[in-house]
């Protein structure tokens, strides 16, 4: 990777109990060419279990002043989104079937498995499926802070593991699974360091368009992801856009100074949007085909500015047209107040949605999720098999 300078930012709030107050910005870079300097012993700040801590004879590059990045609540549930496609889609023969309960009951390593194999993906994507690269923290302290760095005892004790296969990616995260999975890993902040510079900065760069320098924004006090991190995440591509392509010219037909960036093929993993708050003000992005119709039938979804997922256990279900008539599809969006993962029924064919409720109440009549699930199958009814419609 081409040393290239980053600003210096702190780790999120949720992952170290700290007050950041930079954001991420892959935009302001600097050139340098600063040696490494030596390990040296520095104070504890930042408690990390020691188990969890690799032995610096692994090998690995150790960690330089010019690569330090943040994390992000999202990439938790695209992770879980591949989860889920790795479990139903990726280990089962012809004649073995996944079923909803079957995911429940997937075994301790398994489910590790299945985590190497979701991280894994992202980061062979973003290294455009020649080179990926790992980052753990070693014992050993690899960069000497200075006025324009603020020590927080896990930058600084980086190593980077490059990988040129796929399955020596996996075999690798697996082998140190306790790294990303544990209580006090910062595994989420480990990744996104690892798909960072899987990327590399430079390629960052040039994923991104004027107006989007930043992969996170801060709002109302917390981190959220930029659509640039998502595609990301999803594509290995930064593109800042969620339509297919890249738009040359404005609504006024007039060539644009600088094209805007969308999203150049289809994801394994798709994504979905819909946002009450921006439906009343004008309009919602218009999310492509390349991500609405994955190769896999998993979407990341986004509903009012909150995460989830919605898969569905038939995989034909997006390359057999008979089978989008009726089908069923199951939600999940990771909090507390949703104890079952909810199963509804949906018709494309027979009747017009609209016509089956009477509810006064817009939340109650136009549910968030529904109208979600509309946007890739428009106009579809919707049964939510007795229980209370949420979202």
């Amino acid at each position: 990777m081409t040393d290239s300078g980053l600003d210096y930012i702190e780790l999120l709030q949720h992952e170290v109990n700290k007050n950041p107050d930079r954001l991420l910005d892959v935009g302001k870079v600097e050139d340098q060419e600063e040696a490494t300097p030596p390990c040296r012993t520095l104070p504890a700040l930042c408690s990390i279990p020691r188990s969890l801590v690799i032995s610096p004879s692994l090998g690995g590059t150790p960690v330089t002043p010019q690569l330090t990045e943040g994390g992000a609540r999202a990439i938790q549930m695209v992770i879980q989104a591949r989860i889920i496609k790795y479990l139903l889609f990726s280990q089962q023969s012809s004649t073995d079937r996944r079923t909803l309960h079957s995911l429940g009951q997937v075994d301790q390593r398994d489910q590790e498995k299945a985590l190497a194999a979701a991280l894994s993906d992202s980061l062979w994507l973003a290294g455009q499926e020649e080179l990926a690269t790992v980052t753990l923290v070693t014992e050993d302290y690899c960069i000497t802070p200075h006025l324009d760095y603020k020590l927080d005892n896990f930058t600084e004790k980086l190593q980077l593991f490059t990988f040129d296969k796929k399955d020596d990616v996996w075999k690798f995260i697996l082998d140190h699974i306790q790294c990303f999975k544990e209580e006090g890993s910062h595994g989420v902040i480990l990744f996104l360091y690892s798909l960072i510079c899987s990327r590399t900065v430079n390629r960052l760069m040039d994923d991104l368009d004027s107006k989007t320098s930043h992969l996170l924004h801060l709002s109302l006090g917390n981190f959220v992801c930029q659509q640039a991190l998502l595609n990301l995440l999803l594509t290995g591509r930064a593109s800042p856009h969620v339509f297919n392509g890249t738009l040359q010219f404005g609504e006024d037909g007039q060539p644009l100074e600088h094209p805007l960036q969308g999203v150049l093929s289809r994801s394994d993993v798709g994504y979905l949007h819909w946002s009450r708050e921006q439906m009343d003000r004008g309009g919602l992005p218009q999310v492509g085909s390349m991500l609405k119709t994955p190769r896999y039938p998993v979407w990341v979804c986004c509903i009012n500015s909150s995460y989830s997922v919605l898969f569905s256990l038939n995989r034909s279900l997006l390359s057999d047209w008979r089978m989008e008539h009726q089908f069923k599809l199951f939600y999940f969006n990771g909090q507390n107040c949703q104890r079952a993962t909810a199963q509804l029924a949906v018709d494309t064919h027979s009747h017009h949605w609209e016509a089956l409720s009477t509810e006064a109440d817009p939340e109650k009549r136009f549910p968030s999720l529904e109208m979600t699930i509309r946007t890739k199958w428009d106009g579809a009814a919707i049964d939510w098999n007795g229980i209370d419609p949420f979202y």
